[in-house]
């Protein structure tokens, strides 16, 4: 069998100490390989005028994992041309190694939206859904969720409690946007990318 890998996905616009405290917990309490943390390209669901270049999403990501020697970083939604799927994303993974043992980790809420996505059968075919839920909320319907998914789809879907963690990154641009600090809220190399780029003013 091939390496137990990790995708966390999003538009890290940007990314932040969050997201790295996810891939460190997915991957300790799933004895992951390694967790590829792959920002989004154009995506059909989020409004663009808010969303920096890829490039700046890419790098500010690459920042944020390096020291880390089982995070690594993929360009593959950036560089595709159109809309994100992940349906798309999945099925290049696979053609790559096919060995590959995928395990997508989503917020939970998000959980409750994917059938709704482009070729949920693909997506659930072809990864594990480790969905991310606050140890301090209820998960039950969040198992009753996952059990329809599991009989609609032969979903493999595992529950990962993870540690409340209080940022987002609507936050921390809002904080920017503000002149508030945003030390510590994520890694320094990517605030001080933000800085000296004059992202988010």
């Amino acid at each position: 069998m091939g390496k137990k890998t990790g995708i966390l996905g999003g538009t890290f616009n940007p990314i932040h100490t969050g997201h790295l405290i996810l891939g460190e917990q997915a991957m300790d309490e799933l004895k992951l390989d390694k967790v590829i943390f792959m920002p989004s390209g154009y995506s059909y669901m989020k409004a663009q005028s808010d969303i920096l270049p890829g490039e700046h999403r890419l790098r500010m990501t690459e920042l944020a994992v390096s020291g880390n020697p089982r995070f690594e970083v993929s360009d593959m939604e950036i560089k595709r041309e159109g809309a994100t799927h992940t349906a798309d994303t999945l099925r290049e993974l696979k053609e790559n190694d096919p060995e590959i043992q995928i395990y997508y980790i989503v917020g939970a809420d998000t959980l409750f939206m994917m059938e709704k996505w482009i070729e949920p059968e693909v997506i659930f075919s072809n990864c594990v859904v480790l969905a991310a839920i606050r140890d301090d909320v209820d998960q039950s319907e969040l198992k009753q969720k996952a059990e329809q998914l599991t009989e609609r789809f032969n979903a493999r879907i595992e529950v990962l409690a993870t540690s409340c963690i209080d940022i987002s990154s609507r936050m921390i641009r809002r904080r920017i946007s503000r002149k508030q600090s945003v030390r510590y809220y994520l890694p320094e190399s990517v605030r001080k990318y933000i800085e000296e780029n004059e992202l988010y003013k």
